[in-house]
């Protein structure tokens, strides 16, 4: 397992994502059975980051989660749990109130990362802030975060963080690297702030490229593989992939052990240049 050190604790490089956990935006029993087996398995493999919303299945994803962390008998202090607030709970009493159903859900005592979801331009962000450094304060939050935010809000969140801002989670990924030229990852990098990629393969054509193809029959891996050992070389990127596939979770897991060259890297980072 590779790791993030950062605050003092280490992250590993590659965690678990829940959407589609339970259903989408809503609860829906059809997928409880593949849910439950899909987070067992991937318990069963050794992920511990695990990351989920408010949001996803309507909060189902995250009760789901906590079902299946009890069930499996994993230690709470060998997991580390990601959730965030949607964006219509932003005012100060209602990141308070979701943030206690999100512990109820879950069935835990601390949340250990709590990020804003999206941005709402309707509520004053330092509005937010109050009530999650609150959250920190009372011991319910380790720390905060926040997510599909551009440089200007992320800078006003540093600002308003009186802990220091763990991480801004957002779509990064081959070929989309928005994030990179808009200045995100690399003001992250420099402040110590986690890049959390998440839908790191979410680009299927990943598989026909014929620069990805090479490199992975190189490496004995797949495409997505190298797609991710890309990802995961970077300094402050983690990334949270999310499969029902046992194999896949461990193809996942598996990239970390995949070591690109500078030249690979320098390829990677070229290819679908605009």
């Amino acid at each position: 397992m590779k790791y993030e050190h950062i605050h003092g604790m280490q992250i590993p490089k590659v965690g678990f994502g829940t959407w589609t956990i339970g259903g989408r935006d809503a609860p829906d029993p059809g997928l409880d059975s593949v849910s439950r087996a899909a987070l067992r398995s991937a318990l069963e493999l050794g992920y511990t980051h695990f990351d989920t919303a408010e949001y996803y299945a309507g909060g189902h994803a995250e009760e789901l989660l906590g079902e299946a962390i009890r069930e499996m008998g994993v230690r709470r202090e060998d997991l580390f749990i990601t959730t965030k607030v949607s964006p219509e709970h932003l005012h100060y009493e209602d990141v308070l109130t979701a943030c206690d159903r999100s512990l109820r859900r879950l069935g835990v005592e601390t949340i250990d990362l709590y990020l804003i979801h999206w941005a709402n331009p309707r509520i004053k962000l330092a509005e937010s802030f109050r009530a999650l450094n609150q959250l920190v304060r009372e011991g319910k939050v380790r720390h905060l975060g926040v997510s599909n935010f551009k440089l200007k809000l992320l800078k006003e969140s540093v600002a308003l963080s009186e802990t220091p801002l763990l991480t801004n989670q957002v779509p990064y990924r081959l070929p989309e690297k928005d994030y990179a030229e808009n200045g995100v990852v690399e003001y992250c990098q420099q402040n110590d702030i986690l890049v959390t990629a998440y839908s790191p393969v979410k680009f299927r054509n990943l598989n026909v490229n014929a620069t990805l193809k090479a490199m992975a029959a190189a490496h004995n891996a797949t495409s997505f593989q190298v797609a991710m050992a890309w990802l995961i070389a970077q300094p402050r990127v983690i990334t949270i992939p999310m499969s029902f596939n046992p194999a896949h979770q461990r193809e996942n897991l598996e990239a970390m052990n995949l070591e690109l060259t500078a030249s690979e890297m320098e390829q990677l980072s070229n290819l679908y240049s605009r």
